[in-house]
């Protein structure tokens, strides 16, 4: 059996006809590295749902996610004209942007869906879903990650790791080869995000319920220009990563009472449902088939007993 694969078989079972089609696990890299605190080189393939969005005119323009092997999730500001697909090029598996990268793939894009009434960032419905002309090759340096049902929480203090190859500061590109980056950040609760914008006396910035919060009152670690669309995740008790946020805005980057402020992806499992009704959320109900080994012994052990008669 490939190990890309879980399971994929038709049982009988007491209740009647159980199908079983187990995709690729989500959440869960190959290549495994310790992560260190700060924004710094990623080892090639500790994120391997992280995509590279591009145009024809302009290269790279944002980040984004692998959730299916045929939709990446990112963010609608990215896509100024959702109706015109031709421009945009996704590479999967990509490491550096400026450099050859043997184990990524290059995809067209067929599909693009924002929710409707989004207008700019700072209003919300910042979230986009976009489907693939081709599907990708599962492999150790392409997987999905998961993501949350809509009950699934993302506490204030939970250690997150955001990645993308945007700007290193304020007005500064990332350079070199352009290796894709990793930064650890804490998620902060809605309210204390309120708090700190709410003492920016130029700019007013409203934290609505379908944003989240990541990073560091006094600054000094957040995502960038460029890091738009990428995903924030967080690894939850069991080991599974799941995006938390998608880049979405800030004021500059990683200044004082400023932190990253992120699309809450949790908030929007009926339209990414609704969209890509295959697609299986982490904390729903059905996550287990896949995993629930006792149940696929179960079944087995009927469709044997069946077969003898």
């Amino acid at each position: 059996m490939s190990r890309d694969f879980q399971f994929s078989a038709i049982f009988w079972c007491a209740t009647g006809i159980l199908v079983v089609v187990c995709a690729e696990e989500c959440g869960r890299p190959m290549i495994v590295e310790n992560r260190i605190v700060g924004g710094i080189d990623a080892t090639d393939g500790a994120w391997p749902w992280q995509v590279d969005i591009q145009t024809n005119n302009d290269g790279h323009i944002c980040g984004g996610s692998l959730i299916t092997n045929k939709w990446v999730l990112s963010a609608a500001h990215c896509f100024p004209n959702p109706y015109d697909v031709s421009p945009y090029i996704v590479y999967a598996g990509r490491y550096q942007l400026n450099n050859f990268n043997m184990h990524q793939s290059v995809h067209r894009v067929s599909r693009i869906v924002i929710p409707a009434g989004y207008e700019e960032p700072h209003n919300g419905k910042d979230l986009a879903l976009v489907q693939l002309s081709s599907p990708v090759t599962w492999s150790d340096y392409i997987r999905p990650v998961c993501l949350p049902a809509s009950g699934t929480l993302f506490p204030g203090g939970m250690r997150c790791y955001v990645t993308g190859w945007g700007n290193v500061r304020d007005e500064v590109p990332l350079s070199g080869v352009g290796t894709l980056q990793e930064v650890q950040v804490p998620i902060i609760s809605q309210s204390s995000c309120q708090e700190m914008y709410n003492l920016n006396p130029t700019e007013q910035v409203d934290i609505l319920y379908d944003m989240i919060c990541a990073g560091y009152q006094e600054g000094g670690k957040d995502s960038c220009q460029g890091d738009s669309g990428g995903p924030l995740v967080c690894q939850m008790v069991n080991g599974t990563w799941v995006q938390a946020g998608v880049v979405s805005f800030g004021l500059g980057c990683a200044h004082r009472n400023q932190p990253g402020v992120y699309a809450k992806v949790s908030a929007y499992s009926d339209f990414i449902r609704n969209t890509i009704p295959e697609i299986r959320l982490y904390g729903s109900a059905n996550r287990n088939w896949c995993g629930s080994t006792a149940m696929l012994v179960g079944c087995l052990s009927t469709l044997l007993t069946l077969l003898q008669r």
